[in-house]
């Protein structure tokens, strides 16, 4: 069987205000009820494989072990990378952790933020690498134009082989757009999708010989990693000095193994709010439309609420992208320059750029619903069974109001019950920490006062269940 893997790594700046980079693009919702990530693994329904392999950034482990459990996804581990550098030291890392159980699979290297609307089509191609890479060849998906796009490299077939593979002639940069449009008349070049299959030893054996270095790297960092419940800790220092390398750079456009499977599936990798209207469903209109939204002689727009009312009179061609903190306005021909505002909200230090105002934790997650001077109001919810660290504030003082379930509060050292409608209050310089003994998710509003309110007045006692 397969072994799939899923790079769930990003930067969150293109899809923004919805993606941050604390929660970038595979974690979202964007087409249907579930998230890029989890629909990945969905996909792979239709093909025998092993539980995935999931690489992700430290920093987005609790997003991705959630989002799996809420799906009911399997997986065979979580690979967290302290830095990012980029695919071939990711998927390196993969095929050692693979070998590590003394196999040596066939794997399938998946991003986490593609959308394939045809799966049939995906299906039958992956079958058909599937023999390829059983050969020893290296394969890769190049996806079948549909448009002169300047945005992906490309890949010129060369020799047709067995089946529906072809040799790879060679790998194009991103080219001008007189360039992509006669790669389009001439029929031999696809899209370079960055979607692999290949056995672990062998791709690892064209790993050596052309990037020893970052084999070396990698070997060092997962000797010494450790694994803690879902994740598997790499060594941080070792791979900090691993030099930063895409698949294609580091193995794909030297080797002479590689074949290329075209796959023409509606494939997209949503990477502009233009690139999301062209797959969404659409109106009479042309609008896109999620969420609380009225129209008035809108059309061929992308409209998306997430928290209020937005409505819309007279427009044509526009993004407008409502979160709770945040709201983008944009041209559809212009959306590639929202990086631009990110980088803006980056350099003015607003954090807005980093995360949502509501904020994900491996015990539950905390909401900033209204703020002032001397006060903060949060909703926090904390998962059944689960418990946040413990911690001292020197600034602030909280109230803490449980609406929904039941809350064991731990405040220096007394332990005590707080149900529905009851309250609590945590003095200045208290070790305190919220404890969910019930079946059901435990809310609470938290009412926070005093001269300083920021996230960095705590003393952590203990670090169960980290805390904010």
């Amino acid at each position: 069987m397969l072994l799939p893997v899923v790079m769930a790594g990003g930067s969150g700046t293109r899809l923004w205000p919805l993606s941050r980079t604390l929660y970038p693009k595979q974690f979202l919702s964007l087409n249907t009820s579930l998230t890029m990530l989890q629909e990945t693994l969905r996909r792979l329904e239709g093909i025998p494989h092993q539980p995935a392999l999931v690489i992700c950034n430290e920093s987005h482990r609790f997003i991705v072990a959630e989002q799996l459990r809420k799906a009911g996804q399997q997986h065979s581990g979580i690979i967290l990378e302290p830095d990012g550098r980029n695919t071939a030291p990711a998927v390196a890392l993969a095929a050692l952790q693979a070998q590590a159980s003394g196999h040596d699979p066939i794997m399938l290297v998946l991003a986490a933020d593609h959308e394939i609307q045809d799966e049939n089509r995906f299906v039958n191609a992956v079958k058909e690498a599937a023999s390829f890479a059983q050969s020893g060849k290296l394969v890769t998906f190049g996806i079948v134009p549909t448009s002169p796009e300047t945005g992906y490299g490309y890949i010129q077939m060369g020799e047709k082989l067995g089946g529906e593979g072809y040799k790879v002639a060679a790998f194009v940069e991103k080219p001008e757009l007189d360039v992509a449009k006669h790669y389009l008349e001439d029929g031999r070049y696809l899209w370079n999708s960055g979607m692999f299959m290949f056995k672990a030893s062998v791709f690892l054996a064209e790993l050596k010989q052309f990037r020893p270095d970052i084999l070396s790297a990698c070997e060092k960092s997962l000797t010494n990693s450790t694994r803690d419940l879902d994740f598997i800790r790499i060594d941080g220092e070792q791979f900090h000095n691993c030099p930063e390398e895409s698949i294609d750079y580091a193995v794909m456009e030297k080797t002479t193994e590689a074949v290329v499977v075209p796959l023409d599936a509606q494939w997209s990798d949503v990477g502009s709010w233009s690139a999301l209207w062209d797959i969404s469903q659409k109106d009479l209109n042309g609008n896109a439309i999620r969420g609380d939204v009225l129209t008035e002689d809108a059309s061929d727009s992308y409209l998306y609420s997430q928290h209020r009312l937005i409505g819309v009179v007279g427009v044509k061609d526009l993004v407008v992208v409502e979160t709770k903190d945040a709201v983008l306005v944009a041209h559809k021909d212009k959306v590639q320059q929202v990086k631009n505002i990110v980088s803006q909200l980056k350099n003015e230090n607003r954090s807005e750029y980093l995360q949502h105002r509501e904020i994900f934790r491996p015990w539950g997650s905390h909401d900033t619903i209204a703020e002032g001077e001397r006060y903060q109001v949060k909703h926090v919810i904390v998962l059944p069974g689960q418990v946040t660290a413990k911690q001292i504030h020197y600034h602030r003082t909280e109230h803490w109001v449980v609406v929904t379930g039941t809350a064991k509060v731990h405040m220096e050292d007394k332990t005590y019950i707080v149900t529905e409608n009851e309250s609590t209050y945590i003095p200045v310089g208290v070790p305190h920490s919220i404890e969910n003994p019930g079946k059901i998710p435990l809310e609470i509003i938290e009412v926070r006062s005093g001269v300083y309110l920021a996230e960095d007045d705590v003393v952590r006692v203990s670090s169960a269940g980290v805390g904010y």
